[in-house]
């Protein structure tokens, strides 16, 4: 048997808020979906995100409870253009979204402008890029 990883689920305490964090992230999640008992998009490359609300869970698992929410259950990344885009992509996110700011965006010893967010769940989004040439010689 060959199996293919092509799906990453999300169990969601707020469907609608989840939806519209991971749309200001870039991810595009087709509108309509915020009241569906499972929403899904396709990422570039054809991988599916894909998110059910906990009422979901539930139909199949009644004593289904969501775990206390913070990092090391899931974490997702993503690549920015360059360094001053992580800056403008954290503060846009943390301006649309107060609860997200977790890490501000820093320059790592391993040579990339890093930063983190919160989704609505609780679960961490790296945001990262190669430092600038410029940020990199100071």
């Amino acid at each position: 048997m060959t199996l293919q990883f092509d799906f990453i689920g999300i169990v969601t305490a707020d469907l609608p808020a989840s939806l519209g964090f991971y749309r200001a992230l870039g991810v595009d999640v087709p509108h309509g979906q915020e009241q569906a008992p499972h929403a899904e998009a396709t990422l570039p490359g054809g991988m599916t995100l894909a998110w059910d609300p906990v009422s979901t869970i539930r139909r199949f698992m009644p004593d289904f409870e969501l775990p206390v929410a913070g990092g090391g259950r899931i974490g997702f990344a993503c690549r920015a253009q360059s360094a001053a885009e992580v800056d403008r992509a954290y503060a846009e996110l943390v301006q649309q979204y107060p609860a997200a700011a977790h890490t501000e965006p820093w320059d790592a010893p391993w040579g990339q402008r890093y930063a983190t967010v919160l989704d609505p769940d609780g679960n961490s989004i790296d945001l990262y890029a190669p430092l600038d040439p410029e940020a990199a010689a100071s």
